[in-house]
């Protein structure tokens, strides 16, 4: 019999709405071993509350999260709240024994990241692990089975963005993510800065050194009251380091950008070697390009980039047909389908959510980029 695991989320906006909705496709997934259903959720806010009423397994409804800790019928937490909550929020929440299912970037900064870490090593039956559903699209999981497969070689470079232009409109009214009080002095980064970190550090690309290009283009928003608020957080982040190998050194690029003119919601991968390459975007998800080197008829050798379809088909398998395309509410129940399978022990080799571990290392990378723009010159990651 399917084990039957409880959910709680905290937060009641729209990534606490997508995974609501994640969930009630669960029956999509083959032979997965858990069975999970959403029976309560929190928001400070009530009527944010509302939009679950049509969900029939909820039935608790709360304003204070604290309510949920208690309640020993409650597996798994998803919480997605403001980053200055997230230290209180995450540490009490594994302290309860929950598991967690937590949202970038695992804390406002270096010393929230570590005493979240902390939490999580002190108290081992709280399973941890933090957001990213990009990689779960089937396309990015073709392209990282396809580096891991050493196709590449000696790699030459990488790079891996997260660009959209959600604040190009200077008439948008500031929140809380234009905010440094809210959302760190790390700005752009820690919004975004994870879906670009998540696949270099599961390859074990950690830079030991970075310069970083941070800008801050929209100064000042339209406030609550009429008036005008300053914006001090980064809008746009560029991240060049290098990654050393065994034998050699390559060179790294991230970029997390709010105001990226044309772009919606895009995250890209690309990496190339001396012997093979490949790339993947969300604008064309069913598109993989793959670089090699073939003979061609006549004698000699050519370089080819060719195309494939990647098809449905992510870390679990679903009843999806496989030549069918696959979106972002798709890789959400990837995600999830993955969390709660390494929860239960049951995904063995196959990709995953990013560990807290991980999480707390960009903290790092992101303190490096602001030393470094500061200074305008290279500086070693931790140093």
């Amino acid at each position: 019999m399917t084990k039957i695991v409880n959910v709680a989320i905290v937060g009641g906006g729209l990534m606490g709405r997508e995974i609501a909705a994640a969930l009630q496709r669960w029956p999509a997934l083959i032979n997965h071993p858990v069975h999970p259903q959403l029976t309560a959720v929190c928001d400070i806010n009530p009527p944010a509350l509302d939009w679950f009423d049509q969900i029939p397994t909820v039935t608790r409804k709360v304003t204070d999260y604290a309510d949920l800790l208690g309640d020993d019928a409650i597996d798994v937490l998803y919480v997605a709240v403001r980053h200055d909550l997230h230290r209180q929020l995450y540490v009490d929440t594994i302290q309860a024994g929950k598991s967690l299912l937590a949202e970038k970037p695992f804390g406002i900064d270096a010393s929230a990241a570590a005493a979240i870490v902390a939490a999580a090593s002190a108290n081992p039956q709280s399973f941890v692990r933090c957001a990213s559903e990009f990689p779960f699209f089937p396309g990015a999981q073709v392209a990282v089975n396809y580096v891991r497969s050493g196709a590449l070689g000696r790699i030459i470079e990488a790079r891996c963005s997260f660009l959209h232009a959600s604040d190009l409109d200077v008439g948008k009214p500031i929140n809380w993510k234009r905010q440094a009080r809210y959302c760190g002095e790390a700005g752009v980064m820690n919004d975004l800065g994870l879906h670009t970190w998540h696949v270099p550090l599961r390859l074990g690309w950690t830079p030991d050194r970075i310069f970083g290009v941070l800008q801050d283009i929209v100064t000042e928003r339209p406030a609550p009251n009429g008036g005008r608020e300053r914006c001090d957080t980064w809008d746009n982040a560029v991240l060049h380091g290098w990654v050393n190998k065994e034998s050699y050194s390559f060179p790294l690029t991230t970029a997390m950008k709010r105001i990226d003119p044309g772009e919606k919601n895009t995250w890209e991968f690309e990496a190339l070697g001396l012997e093979g390459g490949v790339r993947f975007s969300t604008k064309n998800p069913k598109r993989v390009e793959v670089f090699s080197v073939v003979d061609v008829p006549g004698g000699g050798r050519e370089q080819v980039w060719s195309s494939l379809d990647a098809g449905s088909q992510s870390v679990w398998p679903t009843v999806t047909g496989p030549n069918f395309e696959s979106g972002f509410s798709d890789a959400i129940l990837q995600m999830l389908a993955a969390f709660l399978a390494e929860r239960e022990g049951a995904l063995g080799d196959r990709f995953g959510c990013a560990t807290p571990e991980e999480a707390a290392l960009t903290h790092a990378i992101y303190d490096a980029a602001i030393r470094s723009h500061e200074a305008g010159e290279v500086v070693q990651v931790g140093g």
